[in-house]
């Protein structure tokens, strides 16, 4: 039988191209390359924004719906962080901050230095908070979405009670069918998708979780001490995307984000969505995203006395 992941990334990979973008590999260093979809032609005159997925998949897919709204008003990236997609590294090095230092390197490349619109998922809002601290002047704004600025030890044991997993690595990096099941209860609201077939998840299992003992190792990483998590004030207006159903991080970290946060940051909520709210409701999800994007727009217009 076709692998139907497999297909539909090929169909999905066709149809952003006919959208105008196009990848492009990277090289932050020897042995160290970032895949990028990049825009086939870039536009001065738009603002540029910057679509970092989650730990689920890789860019294009995480951020499919997303492309397709935001192109036509802005230059959108979309990078495959390190041991996902055509993203590698052959140094040993797992942190956010690690991910953060090698995205960096790749916009500037491409030409972007200051003021990009960063939006980060999930894994990917912990490295975008990781590339607004230690490279300011990359990020203008961010918005991020079901995340925290990292995950200390006291949230991880919390998050894992909530989804009923012993720990991320069995959570998030399935070896059976019945594994890729649970982890698709636990990020979504199951309402928000059709029932599938298990040779969808068989072929979502044989496709999705390459570099297993690399990205196991990215989640060993994560979980820090509390000590050891920033205290850096992010000069950067941030606004949050949430999905009022995320058992992985509930309504309680997302205010508790919003609090630590403080200043002007609003909390966007898509209601009854998961985790995978980008993907469960892409159309409100985008509708919170442009309100966060028209909000930063109009933040910058200076006022006239």
């Amino acid at each position: 039988m076709v692998n139907t992941m497999s297909t539909y990334k090929t169909m999905l990979h066709n149809v952003m191209k006919l959208a105008g973008m196009r990848t492009k590999q990277v090289e932050i260093e020897p042995g160290t390359t970032i895949h990028f979809w990049v825009p086939s032609k870039k536009s001065n005159n738009k603002p540029n924004i910057v679509l970092v997925h989650g730990f689920q998949a890789d860019g294009i897919l995480t951020w499919q719906f997303q492309v397709l709204s935001l192109r036509k008003k802005y230059n959108v990236y979309v990078p495959d962080l390190l041991f996902f997609g055509k993203s590698y590294t052959s140094r040993s090095e797992r942190s956010t901050r690690f991910q953060a230092d090698c995205l960096a390197i790749g916009l500037n490349k491409l030409g972007l230095e200051e003021n990009c619109i960063y939006v980060g998922f999930s894994y990917g809002g912990m490295v975008g908070f990781q590339l607004a601290e230690h490279h300011p002047e990359l990020v203008g704004s961010m918005v991020i979405t079901d995340s925290v600025l990292a995950e200390p030890e006291s949230v991880s044991r919390k998050a894992l009670e909530r989804v009923g997993c012993p720990n991320w690595s069995d959570c998030l990096m399935p070896t059976t069918i019945e594994g890729v099941k649970v982890l698709v209860d636990i990020s979504s609201n199951k309402n928000n998708f059709p029932k599938m077939p298990d040779f969808f998840f068989k072929h979502y299992l044989k496709v999705m979780f390459d570099n297993r003992k690399e990205r196991i190792e990215l989640l060993e990483a994560l979980v820090i001490k509390e000590k050891d998590v920033t205290n850096y004030q992010f000069k950067q207006p941030i606004h949050l995307i949430w999905g009022n159903q995320d058992k992985i991080f509930d309504m309680e970290v997302a205010t508790n984000l919003k609090e630590r946060l403080g200043g002007k940051t609003k909390l966007l909520i898509v209601e009854e969505a998961g985790h995978l709210a980008l993907l469960e409701k892409p159309f409100v999800f985008n509708q919170r995203l442009r309100e966060a994007l028209d909000s930063f727009a109009m933040d910058a217009i200076p006022l006239i006395n």
